[in-house]
């Protein structure tokens, strides 16, 4: 059987004990279209985090990361910073948080309302938050403080890096409430809020669950492999954490079976902004109806 190492990341820009960033990992077993679930680990500091990822001895590795790769063009372009995507990535890493806020804020004054923000292509297939977004979620933020360190471990980032046929770690940008609303539509399965971790909520994690279990989700054509251990962790996370990072997994498991797929890399869009990056999956998933 051909297998393959999986990342899926739920990354926090401000790790701690309470809040750290978690990572799955698993096995993919292309020949039977199958994700085992190995194990969940926590790293409450970025410094640890990033040399988990930069270590020989975890690899190699086809990784989803639950954080923004790059900013809006129509940002960059207003704001006169680089408009090649290392170069951008390099002064964004330069950049204060508060210097962030108030450039990202400037922009958003001068734009009328209901179109204060700047959208990457990404964002609409995707269902997802604007990279430039600093609270609410703070995924500006979160790209900050991310992306540099992924490109210090020394990780490939296809469709923004040029091609290394032999890279042994490979990152790709998820979102795993793409892959969660294709089964649940718009029903909320998490919440940091401890009151707010209701019963309707727990039904709805293991409504997910049990579509990731059967294969019945998106139309990934895979299914995840867990023993009861592992189920009853991700069905009594209320934060929901432990499941973005599996939901993570699988995205990155979709794009591994497609890393040389025609035209397409790791199943990004052979067109896509390489400016901008391209959240894996988006555009691609079709909603479906776990088996009750």
């Amino acid at each position: 059987m051909q297998f393959t190492r999986l990342l899926g990341c739920d990354f926090s820009s401000s790790p701690n004990r309470r809040k750290p960033i978690v990572m799955a990992r698993g096995r993919l077993c292309i020949d039977e279209r199958s994700i085992r679930l190995q194990q969940l680990m926590e790293f409450d500091s970025l410094d640890a985090w990033q040399q988990w990822l930069a270590s020989a001895e975890h690899g190699p590795w086809v990784g989803g990361f639950d954080l923004p790769f790059g900013l809006p063009r129509e940002l960059l372009q207003a704001l006169g910073w680089p408009m090649e995507w290392a170069a951008c990535m390099d002064f964004y890493a330069g950049l204060s948080r508060a210097q962030i806020r108030e450039q990202f804020k400037s922009f958003c004054d001068a734009r009328p309302a209901g179109s204060k923000l700047a959208h990457r292509a990404t964002d609409l297939p995707a269902g997802s938050s604007p990279s430039m977004k600093w609270v609410n979620p703070p995924v500006a933020y979160m790209l900050h403080a991310g992306l540099p360190r992924l490109r210090a471990a020394d990780v490939y980032l296809p469709g923004l890096e040029p091609l290394k046929p032999q890279a042994q770690r490979v990152a790709l940008e998820a979102y795993p409430g793409l892959l969660a609303r294709a089964v649940l539509g718009r029903r909320s399965y998490k919440s940091d809020d401890a009151s707010k971790q209701t019963t309707a909520r727990a039904e709805a994690r293991a409504l997910l669950l049990q579509a990731l279990e059967h294969g019945d989700a998106g139309g990934l054509g895979l299914s995840l492999q867990l023993d009861k251990v592992q189920r009853s962790l991700l069905l009594a996370d209320g934060k929901g954490d432990a499941l973005d990072a599996v939901l993570c997994l699988m995205q990155a498991g979709w794009a591994a079976c497609r890393r040389h797929a025609g035209d397409s890399l790791y199943g990004l869009p052979p067109d896509m902004d390489a400016l901008e990056g391209w959240i894996v999956t988006a555009g691609m998933l079709s909603p479906g109806v776990a088996k009750s």
